[in-house]
């Protein structure tokens, strides 16, 4: 064995395997493109509290899965081996929003379009994919659900609050009710018609209305 082939290795093969226009093509597309992910993100989050860090995940995650994707694809051997690698990697991360996982999936998806060479994929992609969701997830608030919840002094005040609410409302529907001697608690499930809620001020000041409360409500969680 010589000198020579003490140094001479396969590593050293694979550093120009990837040229660096690609690489710097692919990463500038990856960062433009994550930061769009990151916008639509924050225009469309409707959660209980606002984290900025998995906003720059995002980002990072476009950049980092084109980068993997781009080694993967420069090489057969090192593909499987990547394989092996990332199947023994666990995330325990809870996801408390479901719209998330979609988020995640995206930025992913286009890493891996971008490194593909599939540029007009990954930017009409996302375009598409980014006014769907800013088109559906931003829709009226008056259109989501709320939850009432009224206390009674007896049937009647029930009813007629009941009726007030019919003709002030879209929908309504009894979720839960409460009856204890001289007090009703109710549950109610409402569609507003329009993005007012004054009637909740009218329906407090009724006679036999002990409180009138309002919250909305996406299904998770109340607030």
């Amino acid at each position: 064995m010589t000198f020579q082939d003490i140094f001479k290795s396969s590593f050293l093969e694979n550093v120009g395997s990837v040229g660096a226009f690609d690489m710097v093509l692919a990463l500038v597309l990856a960062f433009g493109l994550g930061m769009f992910i990151f916008l639509v993100y924050k225009k469309t989050f409707s959660g209980v509290m606002y984290s900025s860090s998995f906003g720059v995940t995002l980002i990072a995650l476009t950049m980092i899965t084109t980068v993997v994707i781009l080694a993967v694809t420069s090489n057969v051997v090192l593909s499987l081996g990547m394989v092996g690698a990332l199947s023994i990697v666990r995330f325990r991360t809870a996801i408390k929003e479901p719209l998330d996982i979609a988020f995640l999936f995206w930025s992913i998806a286009v890493g891996i379009v971008l490194a593909a060479g599939m540029i007009p994929l990954a930017v009409v992609g996302s375009l598409a994919i980014g006014i769907a969701l800013l088109v559906f997830v931003n829709r009226k608030p008056h259109l989501n659900p709320y939850i009432v919840v009224l206390s009674c002094e007896g049937h009647t005040s029930e009813q007629k609050a009941l009726d007030f609410l019919a003709g002030k409302v879209r929908k309504c529907v009894v979720k839960s009710k409460t009856a204890q001697k001289g007090l009703v608690e109710l549950n109610l499930e409402i569609r507003m018609k329009e993005d007012n809620t004054d009637f909740i001020n009218e329906l407090a000041d009724m006679d036999g209305i002990n409180s009138a409360v309002l919250v909305s409500y996406n299904g998770e969680y109340m607030g």
